[in-house]
């Protein structure tokens, strides 16, 4: 394409596009349950850890790392002579998993996406990046000071690292509507009815912690 302008734009939509397909949102329907009005309301892995179980959150979130991931490659594969194409791509599909068009805009949080950027820009930073996320996990305990806090450690390693620091400006543009989107969770960490992180090895007693109850899909049970 001869106008890089455009080039970017479509990395941009195609990238956008690709993201606001969602997982979780069709594990969910196929489980006979909206991801969006259920759990924490959040079309993303953790909740699918909470309404359909720790096996089918882990596949929601290897899906949502790859989407991130593909929409990187792809770009960069069809754009060779654009520096920036796969950064914008990934970055899109980061936003559009978080506002997605087919959802009406309400999707998850950006976490999975985070390490999909991750996985694209080198085979050792997502290692590298789920372990920090790991650290930071254990001494806070909560996933949305996790994600937010990510959002800000990749793409200060990237251009420390890896690329240009025009790259890491475009990944860091998630940053502000990853912390936007996070302001709820801070507020229920201070009134305490945000779920800990520890809900992923011990999901009763956390949802009862913060009032919540919902029967578990792998019982059996009907959804209420």
């Amino acid at each position: 394409m001869s106008s890089p302008v455009l080039s970017y734009a479509l990395c941009a939509l195609g990238g956008y596009l690709l993201g606001s397909l969602s997982p979780a949102y069709l594990i969910g329907r196929l489980r006979g349950y909206d991801v969006r009005r259920s759990g924490s309301g959040n079309a993303g892995a953790s909740n699918t850890v909470i309404m359909a179980g720790k096996r089918l959150g882990l596949v929601v979130a290897v899906l949502d790392i790859l989407k991130s991931a593909a929409a990187w490659w792809i770009a960069a594969a069809l754009l060779p002579d654009a520096p920036l194409a796969g950064q914008i791509a990934g970055v899109g599909a980061l936003l559009g998993h978080m506002f997605p068009l087919f959802l009406h805009f309400r999707g998850g949080r950006g976490l999975a996406c985070l390490g999909g950027l991750a996985l694209a820009s080198g085979p050792l930073v997502l290692p590298l990046m789920l372990g920090i996320a790991l650290i930071l996990g254990v001494i806070t305990n909560y996933v949305c000071i996790v994600t937010v806090c990510m959002a800000a450690i990749f793409p200060l390693y990237y251009g420390w690292q890896i690329g240009p620091w025009q790259a890491a400006a475009v990944l860091a543009v998630p940053f502000l509507p990853i912390l936007l989107k996070h302001l709820t969770n801070f507020w229920r960490i201070r009134e305490g009815k945000e779920l800990r992180l520890s809900f992923v090895f011990n999901k009763d007693k956390e949802l009862a912690r913060i009032g919540y109850t919902q029967p578990d899909p792998d019982d059996g049970e009907e959804e209420v």
